[in-house]
């Protein structure tokens, strides 16, 4: 029997405005995002995911320290990055806190392991952004060595080995959940595999159809490493309001705001309706009522099979109160739907 499919949500802590439209300062987002998960918690959702950044437009550097307040607060929803940039960090260091907010979580701790598509944390660290490939390969290497939570040896070519060495704390019950975020790459889905790990897919535009090649990929690497695959979760942007009417147009200008300063930054064309309103319709943007969010999550886990859906619900400067309102209706109107589409 199929397990019913999980529901998620993310969010980068993105720096949202006030009643006046003054944008808040960080610390307040913060603790907006505390309330957020808080009442994800309190509609049964299965999990909240908080990306690491290190920009002025997004408020969340230290993932694992507002999970930890989170994990405070809550009593069931499971507690991740989305994704933890472990290129960029230390893998020993990165297991030993998720594995402390696991413990104090009662073991709701789970962590998404990425590249991240934003580089600033490379120089800020002092790391070369040209090794960026090598500095993941090598780094997750290693941190899948840990979960075993065995003595590890190990030897790589960016850092002093390990002779028998063990990692504190440990993980209280079993092994913690380790997921593999992917945004494309064929190398990270067979890497996946490889490490026995689930995957979860961004797609964060285009018809999600489009990642069929990636799940095969994914089920064929598994069974040429000799186990069975793991699951497979989605990431997707997303805001749901009482009709597709509403939900477009509350989102919209503010979601227009930070794709196009993502987009100058890379040199993407200002977004347009017209685009917007194809990725509402036949695209990756969950965007609309509860009835048409409900039917396209259900149309994508069935396309792609997956376990988890995570709807990454803040949107640039989209206030507070607006994205408090979308998690109600998500978790009170939408995944009853999408549970009763999928029988």
């Amino acid at each position: 029997m199929t397990a019913p499919l999980e529901f998620g949500l993310d969010t980068f802590g993105d720096v949202t405005k006030d009643a006046t439209d003054s944008m808040l300062p960080h610390a307040q987002v913060i603790r907006n995002v505390v309330d957020e998960a808080v009442l994800a918690d309190e509609l049964g959702l299965d999990f909240i995911g908080l990306g690491e950044h290190h920009r002025s437009d997004f408020a969340i550097s230290s993932p694992e320290t507002v999970l930890a307040a989170i994990a405070s607060r809550t009593k069931r929803i499971h507690l991740g990055s989305a994704v933890t940039v472990l290129s960029s960090d230390d893998p020993i260091r990165v297991f030993q806190r998720f594995a402390t907010l696991d413990a104090v979580s009662n073991g709701r701790a789970e962590v998404i392991l990425g590249r991240g598509s934003f580089t600033e944390s490379f120089p800020l660290f002092g790391l070369d952004l040209r090794k960026y490939e090598e500095l993941f390969e090598e780094k997750l290497d290693l941190f899948a060595a840990l979960l075993s939570q065995k003595p590890v040896s190990w030897e790589g070519k960016l850092r002093p080995p390990l002779k028998d060495q063990l990692v504190y704390p440990p993980v209280e019950n079993g092994q913690l959940k380790t997921w593999i975020g992917v945004g494309g790459s064929p190398q990270s889905v067979v890497r996946a595999a490889h490490y026995d790990l689930p995957l979860m897919l961004a797609i964060i535009g285009g018809d999600p159809e489009r990642f069929t090649p990636y799940v095969d990929l994914y089920h064929r690497a598994s069974r040429e490493f000799g186990r069975p695959a793991q699951p497979i979760g989605v990431h997707s942007p997303g805001y749901v309001a009482e009709t597709d009417e509403q939900a477009r147009e509350e989102l919209w200008p503010d979601y227009k705001a930070m794709r196009d300063r993502i987009g100058r930054e890379r040199g993407w064309p200002a977004m347009g309706r017209d685009e917007f309103v194809s990725e509402a319709e036949h695209g990756s943007l969950y965007v609309g009522s509860p009835q048409t969010v409900a039917r396209k999550i259900a149309k994508t886990a069935k396309t792609l099979g997956i376990a988890r859906f995570q709807l990454k619900y803040s949107a640039g400067p989209l206030p507070h109160a607006k994205l408090m309102k979308s998690i109600e209706i998500y978790g009170r109107k939408v995944m009853p739907m999408v549970r009763e589409m999928l029988g």
